[in-house]
């Protein structure tokens, strides 16, 4: 057990490095491309860090066992989304608040209202979509043109992104691979892209074993690991890159690196499901869609009415998580 817990240690420190080389990566990717916040923050960061939580869902779906496979990777699909809104929208909350007390920057939260409305408004369409198809049952050939249909209106929404205005925030630090004054070799800036996501993924699947493995040990219940320590372990990337954002003040990549992996989340590994799986939801299931809903609806009316986002707004969706996480418990124990 002490083997697993300095790898579990190590796999730590691997994701933490993977995603400050990504955060330097590709913030000078989006100004060598000359790409607006919103398409480097919700589009590249979202879709790279959210590959180690894709992989699980597809992985069980398509080499898991029977039946239980499939459930496994339906509860993947909509607990990322869930943990994205509530969880995540959490930490960074306390991130504000820490690095605020430390006086490396103010507890007012920055935003661009029309990058983060749109991912939230793109997130509740397509999720909720995907929760109705899972309650209904419409049948197979309606669910291969849903997921046709979130296909399509993902493109539209990266369509929309990357062609959306808005400079990114503030000064970047130097490239870490590149060691000369002056902007950085465009092969650089891929090299070191490749070297953090490859660390982030592996951190990340080593990070998920081992956490297992050490559970196991324990005696905690595998339904705890499924839908609990997992999904958190899973989501650390998106995590630890707005952490690192938040600290230096840039708040809409934070923040659009949470949301825009929401929408990703919601619509890609969703399509598989639907294509690939009964897409029958159970009560864990519904309950973790329902509360991701109510979260993420909380976020975007908030910021439609009053064009930014609080600390206590992002703090409110443990209050979520909480309420899942008791829930849970309480039925599993």
């Amino acid at each position: 057990m002490a083997d697993n817990v300095i790898l579990l240690l190590v796999s730590l420190v691997v994701i933490l490095a993977g995603c400050e080389l990504f955060v330097n990566g590709v913030e000078w990717f989006g100004r060598h491309l000359e790409l607006g916040e919103g398409a480097v923050g919700s589009v590249l960061a979202a879709v790279g860090t959210a590959l180690p939580e894709t992989l699980i869902p597809i992985i069980a779906i398509f080499f898991g066992t029977g039946e239980s496979g499939h459930e496994i990777g339906i509860g993947a699909i909509l607990g990322a989304p869930f943990m994205l809104v509530t969880l995540a929208m959490f930490v960074n909350g306390v991130a504000i608040v820490i690095f605020a007390a430390r006086g490396r920057r103010t507890r007012e939260v920055r935003i661009n209202r029309a990058i983060l409305s749109r991912d939230l408004g793109y997130f509740l369409a397509t999720y909720s979509l995907a929760v109705l198809v899972g309650i209904f049952d419409p049948g197979s050939t309606m669910k291969a043109l849903v997921a046709l249909l979130l296909l399509v209106g993902y493109g539209l929404y990266v369509y929309r992104t990357m062609r959306a205005k808005g400079d990114l925030e503030g000064e970047t630090r130097s490239l870490y691979f590149h060691y000369t004054a002056g902007a950085p070799d465009f092969r650089r800036i891929l090299l070191q892209l490749l070297v953090a996501l490859s660390a982030i993924i592996f951190g990340a699947e080593l990070f998920v074993g081992e956490l297992t493995v050490l559970a196991e040990g324990l005696g905690v219940p595998a339904l705890v690991i499924s839908l609990l320590l997992t999904p958190v372990a899973t989501e650390l990337p998106e995590k630890f890159n707005s952490v690192f954002w938040m600290r230096e003040r840039k708040d809409t990549l934070a923040m659009g690196n949470i949301t825009g992996a929401m929408v990703f989340q919601s619509a890609i590994p969703v399509s598989v499901g639907l294509l690939f799986t009964e897409w029958d939801l159970d009560n864990s299931a519904l309950l973790a869609a329902g509360l991701a809903l109510l979260s993420g609806s909380f976020l975007w009316l908030r910021i439609r009415a009053t064009g930014t986002l609080g600390v206590n707004s992002l703090l409110f969706g443990g209050v979520f998580y909480a309420v899942f996480l008791t829930i849970t418990l309480i039925s599993v124990l």
